[in-house]
């Protein structure tokens, strides 16, 4: 039995012990007391601006009072059913709101708590699809992915990314029926490449995957519409999603695409993909969603696969107990209604255009920076060693993290990164602030990242 306390500082210096397991077990987190804003407030005095969002999650900053006001109404009305026997009005109006927001393209929604679950949720209706198909295609089982991508932590969803570091110890426990192709790197892996050239490749490289494993079998492409945490804000080349998308269809095999990170508005629209010409056949949100009032996910699912499923059993084998939870539905709506309402979404492409120009004209001369990259509110510098050779440090300095740390010294909270070149070497930090910033709080953001670089870097 472990005997070894893990003591954190509590209120006016008192030594508590704690019972939480965190992420680094003899490495207690800052507690943060309050929140306001775009500020959070630690225990021991520090006033920290929050540019990361959590995770890319809270969209409208902290303590909205509209948000705060529909949660306790939605408390007075009902607080828990169980899908499976009753609907409630908070699930029914947050579902009207998403497929009305993509033109009904997407004609369903399935909510449930957190990004990993709609992903695990899209790998099964893929799946299902399938074998609902007037002439069922049950030999479909595999998914292709892409490398350097994250899609969740459960043990489907961590099979279909590609996080060396996340994987490694499940390895043995995940599933084989997955395979990955190179990821939309343009820094790193266009070669010199035209756009055109460069897609043209990565849409050869994904036709020949399906050939390797055979067409037949595949139930599904997934990627990020524009990738996240491990491989750092990398918009996707002009016509890639579109590329990749025609193969899917060539081989008549679904095309997933996974918005928990940039959807909801981070990249300027609401739906990451309204910018690239494509609608998925299945789509995962999260973060953005509930912006951090709630745990809430969903999986959005096109009328096309939808009608499938009515011709066939007329029911997705799947749930979860807290599936349509109506708190959840409430504070997201709400804050999809704030959204609306403050017309948050023309910001984001405002400031966000501000926020790219301010960190390339402050940091893109710095020695260590190798690439400024992002859309919307959603920012990412990658780290190198050497600028000319794109030489990233190794894994074992923690540069990212170091950053972070270096950030909440000076007041501002970031997102760390690794694994940015092969899953192993590389960082990157990520800026993915509120969307109802201002041009003086961006000010603010690269001033402080500037001075948390420096105090690391030089």
């Amino acid at each position: 039995m472990d005997k070894t306390p893990i003591a954190i500082n509590g209120t006016n210096g008192h030594v508590e012990q704690s019972s939480v397991l965190y992420r680094q077990l003899r490495q207690p987190p800052p507690k943060v007391v309050r929140s306001k804003g775009h500020y959070l407030y630690t225990d021991d005095g520090l006033e920290i601006f929050d540019a990361s969002g959590g995770a890319a999650v809270c969209a409208i900053g902290h303590g909205h009072d509209r948000v705060k006001k529909a949660i306790a109404a939605q408390l007075d009305e009902i607080e828990y059913v169980y899908s499976l026997f009753f609907t409630t009005s908070a699930a029914e109006r947050l579902s009207t709101l998403l497929t009305e927001s993509t033109g009904g393209q997407m004609s369903r929604v399935f909510i449930v708590s957190s990004g990993t679950e709609a992903v695990e949720a899209a790998l099964k209706m893929a799946r299902q699809y399938f074998t609902e198909l007037p002439q069922p295609q049950k030999q479909r089982t595999r998914f292709i992915a892409r490398k350097q991508s994250y899609h969740g932590n459960t043990l489907g969803s961590l099979a279909v990314g590609s996080h060396p570091a996340r994987r490694a110890l499940y390895e043995p426990m995940l599933s084989a029926n997955v395979s990955h192709v190179s990821p939309c790197y343009p820094y790193r892996e266009s070669n010199g490449e035209d756009d055109e050239t460069y897609v043209a490749r990565l849409a050869q490289e994904l036709e020949d995957e399906f050939q390797r494993v055979g067409p037949d079998t595949v139930c599904a492409f997934i990627a990020e519409t524009m990738s996240g945490a491990t491989l750092g804000c990398v918009p996707p080349v002009p016509g890639y999603l579109k590329a990749m998308k025609a193969v899917c269809e060539r081989h008549g095999a679904l095309f997933i695409l996974d918005e928990v990170m940039a959807g909801m508005g981070r990249t300027g629209t609401l739906h990451a993909w309204e910018q690239e010409g494509v609608v998925p056949d299945l789509q995962t949100i999260a973060k953005g969603l509930g912006a951090g009032y709630t745990s809430i996910g969903a999986l959005l699912v096109n009328q096309r696969v939808v009608a499938v499923l009515n011709q066939g059993t007329g029911a997705f084998m799947h749930s979860q107990t807290y599936q349509g939870n109506p708190l959840a539905c409430a504070a997201a709506y709400e804050v999809q209604r704030t959204i609306q309402d403050e017309n948050l979404l023309a910001n984001v492409r405002e400031m966000g255009k501000y926020l790219g120009e301010l960190l390339k004209k402050r940091l893109s001369d710095h020695p260590h920076i190798g690439d400024i990259r992002g859309r919307g509110l959603f920012w990412a510098m990658e780290l190198v060693k050497n600028k000319e050779t794109k030489e990233p440090f190794g894994a074992k300095e923690q540069l990212a993290w170091n950053m972070h740390l270096a950030g909440l010294e000076h007041g501002i909270c970031m997102i760390p990164g690794n694994g940015t070149v092969d899953g192993v070497v590389g960082d990157h930090i990520i800026v993915a602030p509120a969307y109802n910033i201002t041009a003086q709080d961006i000010d603010l953001i690269v001033e402080r990242t500037e001075k948390a670089l420096r105090s690391r870097l030089g």
